[in-house]
């Protein structure tokens, strides 16, 4: 299914309730709720996942995405979500820090491949200048067909356009973002780690991105791969 907004959010749990986590479904169509564990999250010499959610040694980081059909369907959802009676029960039981959490709203820029069931996933956080829109997709664009030849099943970059300040965390800190840049969140799906694995140092070094220069700046982008927990 193509989808056109989706929410994305990362989270820090311990390892132990990492398979506990619920997404409500409230009877607006969603495409897809999938939601991933930490497997490879390295520290960062500026910006990493783990200082994203303020994660402490005993707990692992969850990258979760949903998507919608549409802008209408994801405001729809949420408003059904928030006055759902049963939200005040599963927050006491969530198990995780929510305050921690960090979650917004993008909108699709570019997506490569098809939709499925995935053994492994690489997130990315980036900030970018907001004038740069265009050319990050076209960026992004040229990345993702590397990837796609190197055995990714999907490639799927988007743009920040509810990225919202949050108390303790969010996605704006997570990346150092200034005023006048926005927060990008892609992602690639793999059919499985070692696919994932045999396929990063062919991207590296594939001669197309020898002249390609990213939009943005790199030591503040953050980078993790994840083991799939759910996908419904």
């Amino acid at each position: 299914m193509r989808w056109e907004r989706s929410r994305s959010r990362a989270t820090a749990t311990r390892p132990a309730d990492s398979r506990n986590g619920v997404r409500p479904h409230c009877g607006v169509e969603i495409a897809g709720v999938r939601s991933a564990s930490s497997d490879e999250v390295p520290d960062g010499k500026v910006t990493d996942f783990r200082r994203a959610v303020k994660a402490k040694p005993d707990e692992a980081v969850l990258f979760s995405w949903i998507e919608y059909p549409d802008r209408t369907a994801r405001d729809a959802a949420v408003q059904k979500i928030t006055n759902d009676p049963r939200m005040s029960e599963l927050m006491a039981s969530m198990p995780f820090d929510a305050q921690r959490m960090i979650w917004g709203g993008f909108k699709p820029l570019s997506e490569l491949g098809t939709a499925a069931q995935p053994g492994y996933v690489d997130a990315m956080v980036i900030p970018v200048l907001a004038g740069n829109e265009a050319t990050f997709r076209e960026s992004a664009a040229r990345v993702a067909a590397i990837f796609m030849d190197y055995g990714a099943t999907r490639v799927v970059d988007t743009w920040g356009d509810d990225v919202p300040d949050g108390k303790v965390t969010d996605f704006n800190g997570a990346v150092n973002k200034k005023d006048d840049e926005r927060v990008a969140c892609s992602w690639v799906e793999w059919p499985s780690k070692e696919v994932r694995g045999a396929a990063w140092p062919k991207v590296m070094a594939d001669p197309r991105l020898k002249d390609h220069t990213p939009p943005f700046d790199g030591k503040r982008l953050i980078y993790g791969g994840f083991r799939p927990i759910l996908d419904a």
